[in-house]
């Protein structure tokens, strides 16, 4: 059995010491092996061990000494032994203890007195601790602070207990005198603590008596008089405004956490404006002033917290809570920028949008750690103010198209997305948007931005001036044809070509030149290397960009160039009044297909093109050789109308969510009307006439109506016993982030007074009981109401399981009442969550748990299962819903939820509708921990054949 002790201890089971060693260590006189001993004795007993041999050699050998440290450790040794036989009546033998703890009490060493003090708290036993009452009266007076702390503590201890007040009479008005007296901090508290837990009333007269000198009290009392507050306001709410100027008083204080729980406090207790914001201004002034890491993030949850119930305060300190992206750490920039972005209006778009801009710049001068991610983060954050409000777009997109070349990818590539979006929604700045796309489209590096940047050039260039422009772009960053080239020395020696397997090629580029007057020129170049065809053919930094990407083989974004180039053409068609000049492009443009597809085809590169992109280039050679004009219309219109039909759909979905977030409130057509206009306030402050406005909005928006009612209630109510046994019992389970309450109601069904009932509960999984069970006697058909306190640690299914075990007077032996198992859903856990489609390609590539669920359901329609997955996992479908429409027989969609633990949870379904009707395919989940993954997969397997 386990037992409680204010020390925990490391103990080794392996190598226990045994009784009759540690008896001779303690009848010795060497101090040293005396402690080793009493350490052994507690470990020992801490593990289930009685050791009742040892009491009188203690008793005789350890109770004289007077080294601190054994006089600690016998305290810790009395603390932990039984003291009680079994019919709880204190042990004879603990006479002898009583004498020594008087003695501590009255020593002359403050230690001793102190120590002593501290462990007659955690005693229960009222006939050891009646004879103790004058001495530990008589240490309020004692000259050493440290003696009067702990002689208080003692004192409320004592009080509490079941007999307390029968043992202290007057302590509540002896505390209360030595409370207007005691000039230590730390006394004075735990003065204040025991008249807040024993004598509120006392308390709230103390504190009311002397209002204006709060604000010159220790920090230590400051935060006992905020609870004392909280306790005071929760129980009479119509006294609130006397302690809410207490509360204002003491947000000057200069403790940190006095300042942030009067914060927290303000909150709570009042919704006037001027509260509110006295509030943000404490937490804004707080996110600047403390260095610590997690203060800051702790600082900025309770500003998101405000910002959901208060956002109109909240937009005037934007430009605070922006100044936290001064610190170094990416998650407070992080969630700095979820909070900014979410308080923008067009007054303050302009200066938010001004100092990201200055952040970014910074980005580009330092080399700090993570510069790349925070430089993404700030030009998602950018590209965001930009759609919500397309009158600043001018003034960023210029400078964030200077990071089209940057070297990170993720950050590059937000950065083309956005110029994508804002050519398409900006048309007013088509043109200098091109201009300037075209002008650094030659410092791109990475793949994937160049695919997009073709893309823009492809639909955006009409003008003649742009299409040629873009034409003469892409052949400069390709380079001159051919792109390899087989030697005549090799041609001719057939043996040798044979022999060595080699080809000697020649790699053509061009590179800028600066001539004699400073002007920049083209100088081509060509170099021959012997090449083996396992060796991959690699282009230097002086060669065009795309250039380079084609010899790496990636021939996706060949298939992209000659798409852009074929829809240059065709538009150059449509500008251009000379045939000549379109046919040279166009010949010119066919030319570059055909050597991509010869690049492809040949030996020179490990891996040859791929069938998608040889299909896609030979298309487009096609669409040249002969345009009709229902192709032409695919091509130049068709694409530009699914781009801004994926944007609207983008823009619905945003616009879905904001609405959900919203809080919809309803007030009941019977509920209290209260007229404000029609109140006396007299005596009232302008902080209270406010409060009571915000209350009366509150009550007229419905507020306070709670979303959970009567019938979601009985849902969650477990039937734990059966209507026969003696003792029915059931339970309310309330899940609430880390805490799991069950509130079990038992009911003694007998006629009989059921003694020592006691209910048990064990656990399974991530699970953690924290309080001890406690014993109950219940008469006959009587109720009882008892709760319990589990801790989750993670997002997996849990079991809670046990018993109900009692006594009654006519059977000798204990009764068990087996429960049935509540088993504790991961839907509890986790909730629907929105990120962006980069975002979860990237989390999917890092999570290394995957849990593959073939589908087997009755469900004959892909929609319909879909839409079945996600409402029995509480997931948010990523897919746009333009998407998901129509009846191919396919279907693929991304669904994403995040716990409360913070744990993201990746699902992807994939549905084939087969011949007969049934649908076939795959679910994965991943997830970074285990046990989100294999919990959803169970959730998924026994909910997917479309039951309850």
């Amino acid at each position: 059995m386990e037992k409680s002790c204010s020390l925990l201890v490391h103990f080794d089971k392996g190598t226990p010491a045994l009784a009759n060693e540690i008896k001779e260590a303690l009848e010795g006189n060497d101090v040293a092996a005396k402690i080793d001993a009493m350490k052994n004795a507690i470990m020992l007993l801490l593990n289930g061990e009685t050791l009742p041999q040892l009491f009188i050699t203690i008793v005789r050998y350890v109770l004289p000494s007077e080294d601190h440290t054994v006089q600690k450790l016998l305290l810790l040794y009395l603390e932990i032994i039984d003291k009680t036989d079994g019919k709880g009546r204190v042990l004879p033998e603990m006479i002898l203890i009583c004498q020594n703890l008087r003695n501590n009490l009255q020593h002359p060493n403050e230690y001793i007195r102190g120590v002593t003090l501290r462990f007659l708290c955690r005693l229960n036993e009222v006939e050891i601790i009646e004879p103790l009452i004058p001495s530990i009266i008589s240490n309020l007076e004692h000259r050493n602070p440290y003696v009067r702390r702990n002689a208080i503590l003692a004192v409320m201890s004592i009080f509490k207990l079941p007999q307390g007040e029968q043992l202290l009479v007057d302590a509540p008005e002896t505390i209360e005198r030595f409370l207007s007296t005691e000039q230590d901090a730390s006394a004075k508290r735990n003065a204040f603590l025991m008249l807040f837990n024993c004598a509120q009333d006392r308390a709230v007269n103390y504190l009311l008596t002397n209002v204006d000198k709060v604000s010159d009290w220790g920090e230590l009392l400051q935060m006992v008089v905020l609870e004392l507050i909280r306790k005071v306001c929760r129980t009479n709410k119509a006294e609130k405004g006397k302690y809410i100027k207490i509360i204002i008083s003491l947000l000057s204080a200069p403790s940190a956490a006095v300042v942030y729980e009067c914060a927290g406090t303000l909150v709570s207790l009042s919704s006037a404006p001027t509260a509110i914001r006295a509030a943000a201004n404490t937490y804004c002034q707080l996110l600047l002033s403390q260095s610590d890491h997690s203060v800051k993030l702790i600082v900025l949850d309770r500003l998101n917290e405000l910002k959901s119930s208060h956002r109109e305060i909240m937009v005037d300190l934007i430009m605070d809570v922006l100044r936290a992206l001064s610190s170094p750490n990416l998650d407070i920039r992080k969630k700095t920028l979820d909070i900014v972005l979410e308080l923008i209006t067009p007054r303050n778009v302009n200066e938010v949008v001004l100092t990201l801009k200055k952040e970014v710049v910074k980005t580009q001068g330092a080399e700090l750690e993570k510069n790349g991610e925070y430089r993404q983060l700030l030009i998602q954050a950018i590209h965001s103010c930009a759609i919500k409000f397309p009158e600043v777009a001018s003034t960023v997109v210029h400078l964030l198209m200077d990071f089209l070349g940057d070297n990170n990818v993720a950050s590059a590539l937000d950065v083309v997305v956005f110029v994508r979006e804002i050519i398409e929604t900006n048309p007013k700045l088509r043109v200098s948007i091109v201009t300037r796309l075209l002008d650094t489209f030659y410092q791109i590096r990475a793949a994937r931005v160049c695919s997009c940047a073709l893309w823009i050039i492809g639909e955006y260039c009409l003008s003649l001036s742009e299409v040629e422009s873009g034409i003469a772009t892409i052949k400069q960053c390709l380079g001159d044809l051919p792109f390899f080239s087989v030697s005549e020395e090799e041609e001719g020696s057939d043996s040798s070509k044979k022999s060595q397997q080699a080809t000697s090629i020649t790699v053509s580029s061009r590179r800028p030149a600066i001539l004699a007057d400073g002007t920049y020129a083209t100088q081509s170049a060509a170099s021959e290397t012997a090449f083996s065809p396992p060796v991959v053919v690699q282009g230097s930094l002086t060669t065009g960009n795309l250039r380079s990407l084609l010899l790496t083989g990636d021939f996706f974004l060949g298939a992209v160039v000659a798409c852009t180039l074929a829809k240059l053409i065709l538009r150059l068609e449509e500008v251009q009044s000379s045939k000549i000049e379109v046919n040279k492009a166009s010949t010119s443009a066919l030319l570059i297909m055909v050597s991509m597809l010869q690049l492809g085809q040949s030996s020179v590169l490990p891996h040859p093109i791929d069938n998608d992109s040889y299909d896609r280039i030979v298309l487009c050679i096609r669409l040249l050789s002969n345009t009709g004009d229902a192709v032409r219309k695919i091509w130049l219109k068709s694409c530009r109308e699914s781009f801004v039909k994926m944007l609207s759909d983008k823009q619905l979905r945003e616009t879905e969510e904001i609405k959900a977030k919203a809080q919809v409130s309803h007030s009941q057509p019977d509920d209290l009307i209260d007229f404000y206009h029609l109140k006396s306030r007299k005596g009232m402050s302008q902080l209270e006439l406010e409060d009571e406005v915000q209350d009366d909005l509150k009550r007229a928006t419905g507020e306070f109506v709670k979303d959970a009612d009567d019938a979601n209630k009985l849902n969650r109510i477990i039937q734990l016993t059966g209507f026969s046994d003696p003792v029915y019992a059931e339970a309310y389970v309330t899940v609430h982030h880390y805490d799991i309450v069950l509130d079990v109601t038992v009911i003694n069904r007998t006629k009989e007074t059921l003694q020592n009932l006691c209910l048990e509960l064990a656990t399974m999984g991530d699970l953690k009981l924290v309080e001890r069970p406690q014993n109950y006697t219940l008469a006959p058909e009587s109720v009882k109401q008892i709760k319990a306190n589990i801790k989750v640690s993670s997002t997996e299914t849990g079991v809670i399981f046990g018993n109900i075990v009692y006594e009654s007077s006519n059977v000798l032996e204990r009764t068990v009442v087996v429960l049935n198992d509540i088993h504790i859903d991961i839907m509890d856990y986790i909730s629907p969550a929105v990120c962006s489609d980069t975002a979860f390609r990237t989390m999917w590539a890092e999570f290394e748990w995957e849990n593959k669920v073939a589908i087997n359901t009755t469900i004959t329609n892909e929609r319909e299962f879909l839409d079945h997955i996600i409402k029995s996992t509480n997931m948010k479908c990523l897919t746009a819903l333009s998407a998901l429409e129509g009846h191919c027989g396919f279907l693929a969609a991304n669904l994403y939820a995040k716990s409360v633990f913070g744990e993201d949870a990746l699902v992807n379904v994939s549905v084939e509708k087969q011949t007969d009707g049934k649908l076939n395919g795959y679910i994965r989940i991943r997830s970074k921990t285990q046990g989100i993954a294999l919990s959803l997969g169970d959730k998924i397997t026994l909910k997917q054949k479309g039951g309850s």
